[in-house]
């Protein structure tokens, strides 16, 4: 591994790569310090490992710089936007705006937005629904080269199709922030695994004959091996339920052969924008008293022998961010070596920008 860096200065490569690669001044700031925020929060498979991914989409055409959020239909509670393909960090945060706007007014909204490019950690646009007062509910379909084998099959068929649940603080409580995906591991940690020769644990793979397997190189060989989904059948039905949801209801672009393009990342979601205000009754002090209620009992559970105790969802980022604004964010090998080969060819001194 190498680093850490420091936050500010990875989102100043960052962002004077995307600029040189053609990205307006603001579009750049967005995505830099979206692909930082995410190495800082603990998703280093959504963070600055990302810049590869765009440079080789750009190069491809599959990704468009400088598109904005184009509502298709607004008929309330219902919103559709299009992407254009453009960076889904820019596009995303786009789209949750105006649904936070109209379920400000009206009280929920369901978005569909569809054909933007990857969107990244979809926790930011719950954190954005949250910092409005709103809770957030996200279903992801990934359309690339699938990744997960669906239960009981022995080909990968699906993406990592990720939800994300977003619940505003309480009194008693910070934010409840649940964001995972439905595959068992992310592919980019198998991808560093392999990179570093470590095997992944049981249960996470199969090679391309369906056969489990502990090494992470299957997922980088033609023909491929295949992440299984988290949980078994369970963590399947959601990654189906993502692609049912986002890709053929809201996107019009479920991951089927004839949608899939060689260096294409797309991401279509289809989302649900609450204001809890309009559903709570006020007895009992209204939803807030009985979540802190429910956390706290929650919490309060006896750890198991040895262990820190429970954690609630989105505990776990805010302790990441935390450490990485003290020591800073350290980068897989991988990833410092494409900033240096892709900063460099753009004319970047690569070593300045990270205090080298």
């Amino acid at each position: 591994m190498s680093g850490p860096y420091a936050a500010d200065r990875l989102v100043a490569l960052l962002d004077a790569i995307l600029q040189r690669s053609g990205s307006s001044p603001e579009e750049a700031a967005i995505v830099a310090a979206n692909l930082v925020d995410s190495d800082a929060t603990g998703h280093a498979s959504h963070g600055v490992c990302q810049i590869a991914v765009y440079a080789k989409s750009l190069e491809l055409g599959h990704l468009q710089p400088n598109r904005h959020a184009r509502v298709v239909r607004d008929e309330a509670p219902f919103l559709v936007v299009d992407g254009e393909v453009g960076y889904g960090q820019v596009i995303a945060r786009e789209a949750t705006d105006l649904a936070i706007a109209r379920a400000k007014a009206g009280g929920a909204c369901v978005l569909a937005l569809r054909n933007a490019h990857h969107i990244g950690r979809v926790g930011s646009y719950g954190e954005q629904c949250i910092d409005a007062g709103l809770i957030g509910v996200f279903f992801v379909n990934v359309v690339s080269r699938p990744l997960a084998a669906p239960h009981g099959g022995g080909r990968p068929r699906l993406g990592t199709n990720p939800i994300c649940i977003a619940v505003p603080a309480t009194p008693g409580h910070p934010p409840f922030l649940l964001d995972f995906a439905t595959s068992a591991v992310a592919a980019n940690k198998c991808r560093v695994a392999a990179a570093t020769g470590k095997e992944v644990a049981d249960g996470l793979l199969i090679d391309e004959r369906g056969a489990p397997t502990r090494d992470p190189g299957v997922m980088f060989r033609d023909p491929t091996g295949a992440i299984l989904p988290f949980g078994g059948h369970k963590g399947y039905g959601l990654a189906l339920a993502c692609e049912i949801l986002a890709g053929a209801l809201a996107g019009g672009l479920p991951a089927l052969p004839e949608n899939l393009r060689p260096g294409r990342v797309v991401n279509n979601a289809l989302a649900f924008l609450i204001d809890p205000a309009r559903v709570s009754d006020t007895e009992n002090g209204g939803w807030q008293a009985l979540t802190d209620a429910v956390l706290d009992h929650i919490q309060d559970t006896p750890p198991v022998p040895g262990g820190d105790g429970v954690l609630v969802p989105g505990g776990p980022e805010r302790r990441s961010r935390a450490l990485a604004a003290e020591r800073g964010i350290t980068l897989d090998p991988d990833t410092v070596r494409a900033l240096h080969d892709i900063g460099g060819a753009l004319g970047l001194d690569v070593p300045v920008f990270l205090g080298g």
